[in-house]
């Protein structure tokens, strides 16, 4: 119960928070008091059965607006989400069927329904405490050996140079750092962390320690590859993602998907280890502006039909 009292009281006075219950008043009330005027500011009309939506809509409004601005969770936040979605469905079935007058109007109130219901997503997942312990592996063969790999993932603070979603890592101990990164919706993450194991050539393990924005560990294992072709990494992640469940689809709808953060990290890394330098085209920039790109590609030689096109 002392927790959920101060979930409240947390999000009682959240600008954002208080700032959607305000917008939810603003919107109930005339929904509630002139259903027909504001059907027909939507460019919907004003028929019986829109004038019973609105009003339905607005009651639901002013039901968000009070819990909002009086006691405010999470679920009240999911709620809004709902909410929007229903708003678009009747709006986008409006547009569907419109008779063309005051088509223009529907269309601006369904692109301001739309802005609205990113808004109220990144309000629920942001400040829902839930979270997903989520475990990521992946791996990579880089052709050098394993004691010039565990060097160069030694060196922490060149991490950012191919881990994208890192903004800086600082050594402040022999066996601490402290991190930031970025995170889903242009949040930033920072966190203290503690080398766990260090086995020169073989083996680093580290785990964020307590306080952090986001709890993490993780290994990375330099293993010798048959037949003397270089090193095997092999990396394990572990955290908790912010959010629960719905803050983990959220952040892949937005582009954030773990997974494939984590293979193109090891394939940059591969080419740091190899050439010295992430290989980028002239499409694919470099530093943090590839992050709101699509993936990049390993480079590959041109094919005989390429190579003919760029010579002619």
């Amino acid at each position: 119960m002392k927790t959920d009292t101060r979930s409240t009281s947390r999000l009682r006075h959240d600008p954002l928070v208080r700032g959607l219950g305000w917008a939810s008043a603003l919107l109930g009330v005339p929904q509630v008091v002139a259903p027909a005027g504001f059907a027909r500011a939507l460019g919907v009309g004003d028929a019986p059965r829109h004038r019973s939506a609105t009003t339905a809509v607005g009651v639901r409004e002013l039901a968000a607006a009070t819990a909002l601005l009086g006691r405010p969770r999470p679920a009240w936040l999911w709620g809004r989400v709902g909410g929007d979605l229903m708003d678009l469905t009747m709006l986008t079935r409006a547009l569907k069927n419109h008779n063309g007058r005051g088509v223009g109007r529907t269309a601006a109130a369904t692109a301001a329904v739309t802005a609205l219901t990113a808004t109220d997503v990144y309000a629920a997942v942001t400040r829902t405490r839930r979270s997903t312990p989520m475990e990521l592996t992946a791996a990579t063969t880089v052709s050098r050996s394993p004691d010039e790999v565990y060097a160069l993932w030694k060196d922490l603070e060149r991490l950012p140079d191919f881990m994208a979603h890192l903004d800086e890592v600082r050594v402040t101990g022999a066996r601490t750092s402290h991190w930031r990164a970025s995170a889903p919706f242009g949040k930033t993450v920072e966190w203290d962390a503690e080398t766990t194991e260090d086995a020169p050539g073989r083996l680093i393990a580290w785990r964020s320690v307590d306080g952090a924005d986001v709890d993490n560990s993780g290994e990375v294992r330099f293993v010798p590859a048959p037949g003397g072709r270089g090193t095997e990494i092999r990396v394990a992640l572990r955290y908790d993602l912010p959010g629960g469940a719905l803050g983990k689809a959220a952040a892949r709808y937005f582009g954030e998907e773990p997974h494939q953060q984590l293979d193109d990290d090891l394939r940059r890394f591969k080419q740091i280890a190899e050439t010295g330098e992430v290989v980028r085209s002239e499409g694919a920039p470099g530093g943090k502006r590839a992050r709101g790109e699509f993936p990049q590609h390993p480079a590959r030689p041109l094919t005989a039909d390429e190579l003919k096109e760029a010579l002619a």
